[in-house]
């Protein structure tokens, strides 16, 4: 998932990274008398803060308090992990025109610094400057550099270095092992494969259909193969939604860097369903090796027992595989764990959860992000298409929607704190808008009516309660009016005059 353009408020980001700290410890839970030690090793780690991208470190019992908040919370781990709302939340403290010049003129001089920094030189020279007032805290100062577009700018590397480079000298530091997961279900491999042979569409061309896979890794079960045309992240989400209504959530999930791997659906929709995403390293893609032998053998076996057939279609060819990977590859004995995978995912130890139903894997897979209510019509514009607002919620600025790029038939207005969905919107019809037909406006939530029996507040007046205090104030003085009254007849009519 692209951090720089996940719009998940703070609270969120850091409960999807203490989720990421302790996820481990759910998807491979450790034996008696060595939660003390996985802890220990977690805490010895750096981590990304949310924020700023720094690296932090945590405490044993920091780590410790974490893992039993989320083992405790078995519908929504992620969400017990997140921040309780600050009781000033919506309130801010103000800075004076001094300090937010002298912040100015210190980010126009220092654009690389980051937010904590320019908080803290602040600081500094607030206490020098009696003038400036009292310096004012790191997230005031966060948010109003991000409000008025003082973001911190990045440094730019010279020469034309390839990654590769850079990324095999790091490899060449560290040693390869392999590795197997302790329980069924405590980590998923996923990849994209593009078959050897081409298929004839229905457009009367020749296409190389790509292959998506899931694999267990312990057991090496195939929890799901089909193939498809392109490799985006719409397949992705198709197929893995798949492998989930067969064999349920598991606890972690690799993948390469892919496009439709790291697309802000996948990524923001597996945390929502508590789903650690990892990613292998670049140009490492031994990291995801069982994925790849698990390709030889679909070119080997499956598609060898194709080459006899010269035509064939995409929808023969995932008939085929269904049958294959289930009666052929799940029901042979795997050399490498010397049984079937179907036996050795049977037999456990799992952490797999239940999968929900197919509508909320829907709704999971889609991205949140932030737009402007127009207030002529109450409508908002998403992905080039006007949706129309409920009237409870069109007096709001903004609002939060969650949507998915392949899938505009579905979206949800949705809290943008919670996540709680609030309603769901739909295209604005003009043709039948045209009709005349219109509603009564509902009232906006949290609107107060006045009712019969409430004598207190007048219902109408005709001189405002400011004017009528005005004139009293005026009359109290004492003094003339200031202006020479005149008196005129209004002027006749046409049809009155003789």
């Amino acid at each position: 998932m692209n951090k720089d353009t996940n719009e998940a408020p703070p609270r969120r980001r850091w409960a999807d990274l203490r989720f990421c700290i302790i996820g481990s410890l759910l998807a491979a839970p450790p034996e008696r008398g060595e939660l003390r030690a996985a802890l220990e090793r977690l805490a010895g780690q750096n981590w990304r803060h949310p924020s700023d991208g720094r690296p932090v470190r945590f405490g044993v019992s920091t780590i410790e308090r974490w893992y039993y908040r989320a083992l405790g919370a078995k519908a929504d781990p992620v969400g017990a992990l997140a921040r309780a709302p600050r009781k000033d939340r919506g309130r801010s403290l103000v800075m004076s025109v001094a300090l937010r010049a002298a912040l100015a003129a210190q980010h126009r001089e220092h654009p690389r610094w980051s937010y904590k920094l320019h908080a803290d030189n602040l600081a500094a020279l607030a206490a020098a400057c009696c003038e400036l007032g009292s310096a004012p805290s790191y997230s005031t100062v966060r948010r109003y550099l991000q409000a008025n577009g003082m973001l911190r700018s990045r440094r730019r590397t010279g020469g034309n270095r390839p990654g590769a480079i850079a990324a095999h000298a790091e490899h060449d530091r560290r040693e390869v092992r392999s590795y197997e997961a302790a329980y069924v279900g405590g980590l998923w491999h996923l990849d994209f494969h593009q078959g050897s042979r081409s298929v004839l569409c229905s457009d009367g061309k020749w296409h190389r259909p790509h292959l998506f896979g899931v694999l267990d890794d312990r057991s090496r079960l195939c929890c799901h193969l089909q193939w498809y045309l392109n490799e985006t992240a719409e397949n992705l989400v198709h197929g893995l939604s798949q492998a989930f209504l067969k064999r349920g959530l598991p606890r972690a999930l690799m993948t390469d860097n892919g496009s439709a791997m790291v697309a802000e659906e996948v990524g923001q929709g597996l945390a929502r369903l508590s789903v650690v995403h990892n990613t292998t390293l670049p140009y490492t893609p031994e990291q995801n090796a069982k994925q790849e032998v698990f390709w030889a053998q679909v070119e080997g076996r499956l598609m060898a027992m194709l080459d006899a057939k010269r035509e064939i279609t995409l929808r023969e060819l995932n008939e085929a595989t269904a049958a294959w990977f289930e009666i052929d590859y799940n029901r042979r004995a795997h050399r490498e764990i010397g049984c079937r995978p179907v036996d050795r995912y049977l037999q456990g130890p799992d952490v797999m959860r239940t999968a929900p139903a197919p509508e909320d894997l829907r709704l999971a897979f889609t991205c949140q992000t932030s737009r402007s209510v127009r207030r002529s019509d109450g409508t908002l514009s998403l992905g080039g298409t006007r949706l129309e607002v409920p009237w409870q919620y069109r007096h709001l600025p903004r609002l939060t929607v969650r949507w998915a790029n392949w899938d505009r038939s579905l979206v949800v207005l949705v809290d943008g704190d919670s996540g709680a969905v609030l309603a769901r919107l739909y295209p604005l019809d003009k043709t039948r808008n045209a009709e005349g037909r219109r509603r009564l406006a509902a009232p906006p939530i949290g609107t107060v009516q006045a009712t019969d029996n409430d004598k207190t507040i007048p219902v109408k007046d005709e001189i405002a309660p400011l004017l009528r205090s005005i004139i009293a104030e005026y009359a109290a003085t004492g003094l003339v009016p200031a202006y020479l009254p005149k008196d005129e007849t209004a002027p006749e009519q046409e049809g009155d005059q003789k």
